[in-house]
């Protein structure tokens, strides 16, 4: 492989890392199950402990 090919191919996969670094995220955050599970617990306490203002 010569130089400027070898130039050229770092050049655009550099490229090609910020350009993926600077588009939207298409997926959300992980979320463990057990942390799933937490907010699902306190969403379903939530409504029961407070009372009606």
């Amino acid at each position: 492989m010569n130089r400027q090919k070898k130039l050229q191919q770092l050049f655009k996969a550099k490229a090609k890392k910020a350009s993926a670094k600077l588009a939207p995220k298409s997926k959300d955050r992980y979320i463990s199950k057990a942390d799933r599970e937490k907010l699902a617990a306190e969403a379903a306490q939530e409504p029961s402990l407070s009372p009606e203002a």
